[in-house]
């Protein structure tokens, strides 16, 4: 399984994470799902999460305001979510699914997970062995992963494909 970005996709998941940064962001992915793979196309965040350092949850009533409105792009559908995990103190935020995370997962959707941490040294942007992206933009450092469902396998990782971060 692949995970493709777009520029607005890869952006919206910086942006958002380092908005909110000390507190996970949380939002949808926008996209669709050809054999084999997940495009994502926009990725939007939740501005009324309730966001803390472990953890973010979301209203549903809220996410009924939006449902019409996503009715009316024929192309695009909500093909999974995205949030962040941060640096903590020392801790640092890794792009691994929590228990948590993984018991929210469906099959079907792709999620992403983006490490937000305090950047050490400045790192170009590149695809990296395990599937993730990771490089630096400004004072922060960031990696993200993409996992799945697969059947009875239970979650896999996703390799992802960006060919817009600076750097690459």
């Amino acid at each position: 399984m692949r995970v493709y970005l777009s520029e607005n996709a890869f952006i919206d998941l910086l942006l958002s994470s380092a908005e909110v940064y000390k507190r996970e962001s949380l939002g949808f992915l926008l996209g669709y799902k050809p054999e084999g793979r997940f495009i994502v196309e926009h990725a939007f965040s939740f501005q009324t999460a309730r966001r803390k350092h472990k953890g973010v949850t979301f209203q549903h009533k809220n996410h009924k305001k939006i449902e019409p409105i996503l009715e009316k792009f024929d192309r695009l559908q909500i093909i999974g979510d995205f949030h962040s995990h941060t640096q903590f103190g020392v801790t640092k935020g890794l792009p691994i699914p929590s228990d948590e995370d993984i018991k929210e997962m469906k099959d079907g959707q792709v999620y992403l997970i983006v490490a937000i941490n305090n950047n050490e040294k400045t790192l170009n942007w590149g695809e990296n062995r395990d599937g993730t992206i990771s490089g630096s933009v400004g004072e922060f450092f960031f990696k993200i992963a993409a996992y799945f469902l697969s059947g009875s396998s239970g979650i896999k990782r996703a390799r992802i494909h960006c060919p817009f971060p600076p750097g690459f």
